[in-house]
């Protein structure tokens, strides 16, 4: 459940624009290998778009070859929670900024050492910010 409230989260959406709204909180996808932050290889931290919240560190980031930002880890585990998606064919487990509630996109249990786990995110509800305050 968002910390943040339903007001708060109405003026954060209003800054969004209908892609960004549509894969945040219309649970959409974007295509893959189509966001630029899959291939963002900065040292520094992965945002979440809507409202700031820290997500993902890049030394946790890898290639998947999923065409989605990938990550071992969060953050902190209480910077995402997770949900059932039943939508396809197999269930999947969803995950959402647990600040503002967006939808960020899917964890698999596929991933690298020392987790084994996936953050398949979407690059359009996320944004790096890179250490140091490099652009």
């Amino acid at each position: 459940m968002p910390r943040l409230t339903e007001d708060e989260i109405r003026t954060l959406r209003a800054r969004l624009n209908p892609d960004e709204d549509r894969i945040a909180f219309g649970e959409g996808t974007e295509p893959p290998h189509s966001h630029p932050l899959n291939v963002e290889k900065r040292d520094g931290e992965f945002q979440c778009r809507v409202c700031g919240n820290g997500l993902f560190k890049s030394g946790t980031k890898y290639d998947s070859g999923s065409g989605w930002p990938s990550f071992y880890e969060a953050l902190d585990p209480a910077a995402v929670e997770t949900k059932m998606d039943f939508k396809l064919f197999a269930p999947r487990k969803e995950i959402h900024c647990a600040n503002c509630g967006a939808h960020l996109g899917h964890v698999f249990d596929d991933g690298p050492q020392p987790t084994g786990q996936r953050f398949c995110v979407n690059g359009t509800v996320l944004d790096f910010k890179p250490a140091g305050g490099d652009n």
